[in-house]
């Protein structure tokens, strides 16, 4: 069971970018539903060992972590020079910095070792309720990969503040 104030990790993998998309708008309607708090989530694709990342899931907010909490994940589960989509700004760093303290470099292997070509995944970061929101969603991965991160909501929280002040 999670810590009230944890971050979590879902990583699942899926045939195709369709089925992937699929399991995202459940997470929206669990949000919608008031089932989850803040989260982030993307919709991730390998092809010709380059991870494409889409850009619109990226663009999406869901509360504070306005779109940086799932491109900081992805940053740290894929090497820089397999990413095809530029995944820039301060808030990402600051926010990969606290998730990758929060990850041990074995959680970090595993999650980024889920997506083989031609696959699809989809990343959600959030808060230690949507975990529970999750299991009961009963989404349709093929595999999946759920790590309680040693980090604060807070953190992170703070680490998008910080950006935007720095930025604005």
């Amino acid at each position: 069971m999670a810590k009230p104030e944890s971050v979590f990790i879902y990583v699942g993998t899926y045939p195709g970018e369709t089925q992937a998309r699929d399991d995202y708008e459940v997470i929206k309607d669990l949000h919608s539903l008031g089932a989850v708090g803040t989260y982030d989530a993307a919709v991730v694709t390998k092809d010709d060992g380059k991870v494409h990342v889409n850009k619109d899931e990226m663009a999406t907010r869901h509360g504070a972590w306005g779109g940086a909490a799932a491109g900081a994940a992805i940053g740290i589960l894929f090497p820089p020079s397999i990413i095809g989509t530029a995944l820039v700004g301060a808030a990402v760093g600051g926010i990969a910095g606290h998730m990758w303290r929060g990850m041990s470099r074995a959680d970090v292997k595993e999650l980024g070792e889920v997506i083989d070509d031609g696959q699809a995944a989809l990343v959600v970061v959030g808060e230690s309720q949507l975990e529970q929101a999750l299991d009961k969603a009963a989404l349709k991965a093929e595999k999946h990969i759920a790590r309680e991160l040693d980090v604060s909501p807070k953190d992170i929280d703070q680490a998008v503040r910080t950006a935007a002040a720095q930025m604005g």
